[in-house]
């Protein structure tokens, strides 16, 4: 497991992130995502985040981040879109005609959290530590 160490905070925080193109317009070519790519990880350079993997197709990518706890997803979301659109119209004007009014991605996006062990696994865990600390309570105390 990727374990990151902060000043003040050991995590271990993967998000899977989707991005589509304003009505799933085919806009991106190869050389539009290869240039995203170096985008995307310059952003989460920025915030110090990391940019693990990325690939995509015609009208969406995917993207594998970690991402500190100080940074909200959504500053991180808001800003791989609000950059990407921007500095891909600089490096690729040939596909700027085929951004719907000037705009590259539709307004949502998809997120999931990955790394660890599965949700079934953690719910078990922190149902287990109810009883846990009840097996170890001194007895008469209920608190």
């Amino acid at each position: 497991m990727d374990i990151r160490r902060g000043r003040h905070v050991v995590y271990a925080l993967h998000a899977h992130l989707v991005f589509v193109t304003k009505f799933r317009r085919d806009v991106l070519s190869e050389l539009a995502i290869r240039d995203l790519k170096t985008i995307f990880a310059r952003v989460c350079h920025d915030f110090e985040a990391e940019l693990v993997a990325c690939s995509g197709e015609d009208d969406h990518v995917h993207l594998l981040v970690t991402d500190p706890p100080k940074v909200s997803l959504s500053t991180l979301v808001n800003s791989l879109k609000g950059v990407s659109s921007r500095k891909l119209r600089d490096m690729r004007p040939e596909i700027t005609g085929r951004y719907h009014q000037g705009v590259l991605w539709s307004p949502s996006y998809f997120v999931a959290s990955c790394g660890g062990a599965p949700l079934s696994v953690v719910a078990q865990y922190v149902r287990q530590q109810q009883e846990n600390a009840r097996a170890h309570r001194p007895e008469g105390r209920d608190f």
